[in-house]
């Protein structure tokens, strides 16, 4: 590898996959955006790392042993492997369901929501700018690797998503939403939207469709982002599937 590898930048045009079972997805799944797979000498006794370099053995990608450079692009001392591609471009499916996050701003929050859609089926993904980088590694390893699963594409607002995704019906989640959520009854393919942490989604979005609220005590104004989209998506697929 030529390049000179330094701690990731949102101008990149590649990424970094940070920890075993993340680079194992990684290559699982797009082996032809891999550039390198980066190790460290305390991995070598851990099951995932031969599989990663049988895999990647296979596969003719380039294994670099180096435990500085390891520990200087990690986030934290416990990584063993590291995977270096390249970013990659995808569309939304226009025939399938869609989840929209309008500004999300933490990086957990999104790795966890993409994580949450792989388990519950659904893998579009479109983010309303401005949005955190589904590219951070911080993303990447939150997700667990789901990442790689998904399609997600950026919008510069909402109204240009619901502009092109004409198939869809529209469920915006609010506080106040009109409808309680065991009590709805989606339509598909379906767009479920979400706020950022902090706003959630203004009062403009009753406009959008059937807007819905999730029932919970007074004890606090609201749920956190993840915990609330995880729900959705567990009511959403058991409607679904059951």
């Amino acid at each position: 590898m030529q390049q000179k590898l330094k701690r990731y930048q949102k101008e990149f045009d590649f990424s970094y996959c940070l920890g075993v079972y993340p680079t194992l997805e990684l290559i699982n799944t797009r082996p032809e955006s891999i550039q390198a797979v980066l190790l460290h000498s305390k991995g070598s006794f851990n099951q995932g790392i031969e599989k990663i370099r049988l895999l990647a053995g296979n596969l003719k990608i380039e294994i670099i042993e180096n435990d500085r450079l390891v520990e200087k692009l990690a986030l934290r001392g416990n990584t063993y492997a590291i995977g270096v591609f390249k970013k990659f471009r995808s569309e939304l499916d226009p025939n399938q369901n869609h989840l929209v996050l309008v500004n999300p701003s933490s990086m957990g929050n999104l790795g966890t929501i993409m994580r949450s859609m792989i388990g519950f089926g659904l893998k579009n993904l479109a983010l309303i700018e401005p949005t955190a980088d589904p590219f951070d590694p911080k993303v990447i390893r939150a997700s667990m690797g789901a990442v790689f699963h998904l399609r997600f594409q950026k919008f510069r607002s909402f109204t240009d998503y619901w502009g092109v995704q004409t198939k869809h019906a529209i469920y915006p989640f609010m506080t106040d939403g009109e409808i309680a959520l065991p009590k709805v009854s989606f339509s598909t393919p379906a767009a479920l939207v979400f706020g950022g942490e902090a706003p959630g989604l203004g009062e403009e979005y009753h406009q959008f469709g059937t807007s819905i609220k999730i029932p919970q005590a007074d004890a606090v104004d609201s749920l956190n982002l993840a915990q609330s989209v995880g729900i959705a998506l567990y009511q959403f697929w058991v409607e679904q599937n059951l």
